[in-house]
């Protein structure tokens, strides 16, 4: 019988011996975001405030060693699907994380699935992602969670016609949708509409056709990165009149560099947001303080889903106690809630969305620089798209 002890015990030791513990095994995570091209300053944005977390939190989490692997993908789907893939099999990451655009997102969701990895958009808007896969969670926001919302407001407001302008693409078709249902469910009426190339556009032709229709306001939509300063530059140099033509949009056409652009012609353009560096929190103001002295330059939208999304794989990793298989992480996430530096947050268990307040906010110029200054708030906002899917 002692023999027999014996034995078993030595198996077993056999066994543990053979099999490294999991608390030495690295958490990888496959990071995929346009480093290079038109949109490498989002992916910046993004990565340093990942980095940011990382320092912050500690590389060492429920016992793993978090490793990031980083792919460009250039903002092509075909090249995010590849990597993505690459990543999974060649690489054996735990986690796909990034996804700054929608395209990349929808090309990746299928290997998430899958691989039966979690998948965390740290950006990418359109209504429909999360959907794609049951791995995916997002930490960024829905374009309908801010838009129509922005459409109800205009109405209130007293706008009473709008003519639209969106990228040509599924983000902006999402926009145009939202911001037009918002706005003619309130009584509202849009008197024209215009879509625009996504890539490399050439903004004048566009701005110089609104500004001959000479509407009482415009909506806008057009992805973050170098796009919104471009379009300021060209409202300028059209001389289109802000001070006629109201101006509204999702909170992109509103980012630091854009008002940079647009000076004094900036003032007054209404944006609905989930983040902005000015918000007025304890815990923002020491992000942004903690962003600048590592990285010279205040954090934006793309910076706080990075953050963010950090925050989910770290949380639910806790709960998980390390283990990092997909389905385990997926049900640690839904249901997080925490307070983030653009405020309360949460991650809705249904739709494995971002719950989160909408910020209204105006241009205005403070203490001589030109600032977004939030007036209004709307708490707990989910998507409204998957919430009428679910009624």
């Amino acid at each position: 019988m002692r023999t027999m002890r014996l034995g078993f015990g030595a198996l077993v030791a056999a066994m543990l011996a053979a099999m490294p513990a999991l608390a030495q095994q690295p958490l990888k995570i496959g990071l995929l975001m346009p480093y290079t091209g038109q949109f490498a300053d989002g992916a910046a944005q993004m990565d340093n405030a990942i980095k940011l977390y990382v320092k912050q939190h500690g590389d060492t989490v429920a016992g793993r060693r978090i490793e990031i692997i980083r792919r460009d993908d250039g903002g092509a789907p075909d090249v995010a699907k590849r990597m993505a893939r690459e990543l999974v099999v060649n690489d054996n990451v735990d986690i796909l994380a990034g996804f700054t655009f929608t395209p990349e997102a929808f090309a990746a969701a299928d290997v998430a699935t899958e691989g039966k990895k979690l998948m965390v958009v740290m950006n990418a808007g359109t209504a429909i992602i999360t959907a794609k896969s049951s791995y995916i969670v997002r930490t960024s926001f829905t374009i309908p969670q801010l838009n129509e919302p922005l459409g109800a407001w205009a109405y209130k407001s007293g706008i009473r016609k709008v003519y639209t302008l969106v990228s040509d693409y599924a983000p902006g078709h999402d926009a145009e949708a939202a911001f037009q249902r918002g706005f003619k469910e309130a009584g509202g009426e849009i008197v024209g509409s215009l879509r625009i190339p996504v890539a490399n556009p050439d903004f004048s032709a566009f701005v110089q056709r609104i500004k001959d229709a000479n509407p009482e306001a415009i909506y806008i939509f057009v992805p973050g990165g170098a796009q919104p300063a471009a379009l300021a530059k060209a409202m300028v140099e059209r001389g289109m009149d802000t001070s006629k033509i109201k101006i509204l949009g999702q909170g992109e056409i509103t980012e630091e560099n854009a008002i940079r652009g647009m000076g004094e012609a900036a003032l007054g353009v209404v944006t609905a947001f989930h983040y902005d560096y000015n918000h007025d929190s304890r815990m923002n103001r020491g992000y942004v303080a903690a962003f600048n002295a590592d990285y010279k330059r205040n954090p934006d939208f793309f910076a706080a889903g990075g953050y963010d999304g950090m925050h989910v794989i770290y949380e639910a990793l806790k709960k998980t106690g390390g283990k990092s298989d997909g389905d385990a992480l997926v049900a640690a996430a839904k249901g997080l809630a925490w307070e983030s530096p653009r405020g309360r947050v949460s991650i809705d268990p249904q739709t494995r969305d971002i719950v989160q307040t909408v910020y209204f906010r105006k241009v205005e110029k403070v203490g001589g620089a030109l600032k977004n200054v939030e007036f209004e708030k709307i708490e707990t906002v989910k998507d409204p798209v998957k919430a009428r899917m679910t009624q």
